[in-house]
């Protein structure tokens, strides 16, 4: 199976360097000088990697295949892919976009919510990405306090969502001066 381990960004100097936009957990194993990487669209490479540095938690790296800026340049948005085995490191909490994919999102009493869609990584955490039945787009934390349970043999997600955050939540706002809800 494929495994997306990194999207190439912008280059950085004139030698050839990237940044990247790292999709793994274990970069110092999937990136390590040597390592040769498929790539999507698979015409863009594959590239080896001949060094790696990181700086203020950002990884760069240069392909044995890229020489300047301008070769550089034509890989961004470029993805680095890897053939493994999903048994190779197995985490209880750990998910692979693609088994996220698919699945129903569910609130705590077994409601519908809507369908993941999707997989965003951001710096502090990721996001999932669920369609709603009336077709919203809703981002949701992918933390344990709010996405409490992944059952990929149940096929959902339970989503304990805070008020607000999906568009069937409705708010009762209280008129103070009549007592009344509306």
């Amino acid at each position: 199976m494929q495994l997306q381990v990194a999207i190439i960004g912008a280059a950085h100097g004139l030698k050839g360097e990237v940044r990247l936009d790292v999709r793994t957990d274990l970069p110092e194993k999937r990136l390590r000088v040597g390592t040769i990487l498929e790539t999507e669209p698979a015409e863009a490479g594959p590239l080896t990697i001949k060094r790696h540095r990181t700086y203020k938690d950002s990884w760069f790296v240069v392909f044995e295949e890229i020489t300047d800026r301008t070769a550089a340049e034509s890989l961004r948005g470029v993805a680095l892919v890897i053939e493994t085995d999903e048994e190779e490191d197995p985490e209880d909490d750990a998910w692979y976009r693609h088994e996220l994919i698919g699945l129903e999102a569910l609130d705590p009493d077994g409601y519908t919510l809507g369908a993941v869609t999707g997989l965003e990584h951001m710096p502090g955490h990721d996001l999932l990405v669920v369609e709603e039945p009336d077709g919203k787009i809703t981002r949701v934390p992918f933390v344990e306090a709010i996405v409490t349970e992944v059952d990929p043999d149940d096929n959902c997600v339970v989503i304990d969502a805070p008020p607000g955050l999906f568009s069937e939540d409705e708010m009762i706002i209280s008129d103070e001066t009549s007592g009344e809800s509306k």
